[in-house]
């Protein structure tokens, strides 16, 4: 069922806190919590190259990770995701236990496809996408990896919102507000159009110029 393992260790109390964490980060290790379902939190540890590979995978945030820790597996989802605010690498990171049965709310990138070809592209128009992911509600072994969006036939000025995204069966969207429906997912623009005059202003004063010297001649 998970497509990512990661070895976590327990930290004791003497390995929790600030000036404990920058030490675990010095031995290349990333302090990071497990919580949730029927078991109190456990304050673990992860190395720290086993947690930037997954990263670098798209797919690590909107899957099941299976952590070992002390001889058990431990069935997880990314929950947040601490930052070093200059150099990106992990600082902290938080997991949440799934509970077989039981739905849970996930965040699921938004994937766009047939952009190149779509109507409004062949026509000039640009795309811009607004969401880069949307809030769902599904059994984790329901959770799809993204959410595609197809733009084939969008023209220029249209857009697509989040009631026009089509999920997969079993997969509702998790919404906190009437509006969130009328959220625009992408929309197609126009070309930006960009004015140039016959004449610049370097120009008119180089012929006015011009015409003044020939006056002073005559």
């Amino acid at each position: 069922m998970s497509q990512f393992t990661l070895n976590g260790v327990a930290r004791a109390e003497a390995q929790q806190g600030k000036g404990a964490s920058r030490r675990l980060r010095k031995e290349n290790l990333v302090p990071a919590i497990i919580y949730g379902g029927n078991d109190e939190p456990v304050a673990i540890c992860v190395k720290t190259n086993e947690i930037v590979k997954a990263l670098s995978n798209e797919a690590f945030f909107s899957s099941v990770i299976a952590i070992n820790l002390d001889g058990a597996e431990h069935e997880v989802i990314i929950k947040a995701l601490q930052r070093h605010p200059s150099k990106g690498f992990p600082l902290h990171v938080d997991f949440q236990r799934i509970v077989r049965g039981q739905t849970m709310n996930f965040n699921v990138p938004v994937h766009v496809v047939n952009e190149e070809t779509s109507a409004g592209k062949k026509a000039g128009g640009i795309l811009t996408t607004l969401v880069n992911d949307i809030e769902i509600n599904c059994l984790p072994r329901n959770l799809p990896e993204a959410i595609e969006i197809d733009v084939a036939h969008l023209e220029i000025g249209e857009s697509i919102h989040l009631s026009d995204v089509k999920l997969p069966s079993e997969v509702t969207l998790v919404m906190h507000d009437e509006a969130d429906l009328n959220r625009t997912i992408v929309t197609m623009q126009a070309p930006a159009v960009v004015e140039t005059a016959d004449e610049t202003p370097a120009e008119e004063a180089s012929e006015a110029e011009a015409a003044s010297e020939e006056a002073s001649e005559e």
